[in-house]
C-alpha cells in the first residue's frame, strides 16, 4: 500500500451556507469547489495549501448526521491567538492546555462537529 495522505474529510452540516461562512470567513479556509450537482451541492473547503480538504455535506449527499464528526485536528502556528479570534467571534473554546505532544484547544462548528486547534510541542519550547 502507498497511501500518502487523507484527501477529503466529510463534515456533516445542516446549512451549507452557514458552514461555509464559518470555515471560510472565520477560520480562513479557501473554497475549492462550490457546485450544484443535480439535487445536491458539492461544497469543498480547505486551509490554504493543505493536502486535505473538507466537504461540507448535507443529508442530501448521504446518511450524514451533523455533529457526529469529532476530534478533527487543525494545526496552527499560534493556538492562543486562534483561540482569541474564535472567542471574539462568539465561538465557545475550551483551553488551550499544554500536553507533552502539543498545546491544544477544542471548539465546535455551528453544527456541533468537534475540532481541535493544535500547535506542536516543539513550537511551544
Amino acid at each position: 500500500m502507498n497511501i500518502t495522505h487523507a484527501k477529503i474529510v466529510t463534515l456533516p452540516v445542516v446549512d451549507q451556507d452557514r458552514a461555509k461562512a464559518f470555515y471560510v470567513d472565520l477560520l480562513g479556509f479557501e473554497v475549492l469547489m462550490d457546485q450544484e450537482m443535480g439535487p445536491m451541492r458539492w461544497l469543498q473547503v480547505a486551509p490554504k495549501g493543505a493536502q486535505t480538504s473538507f466537504t461540507l455535506a448535507t443529508s442530501a449527499m448521504g446518511a450524514f448526521t451533523p455533529g457526529h464528526a469529532q476530534g478533527i485536528v487543525l494545526e496552527t502556528a499560534d493556538v492562543d491567538a486562534a483561540c482569541t479570534s474564535l472567542r471574539q467571534a462568539g465561538v465557545e473554546v475550551e483551553g488551550p492546555a499544554d500536553y507533552p505532544w502539543a498545546r491544544q484547544a477544542t471548539f465546535k462548528d455551528p453544527d456541533g462537529n468537534g475540532l481541535v486547534l493544535s500547535t506542536s510541542a516543539a513550537a511551544n519550547s
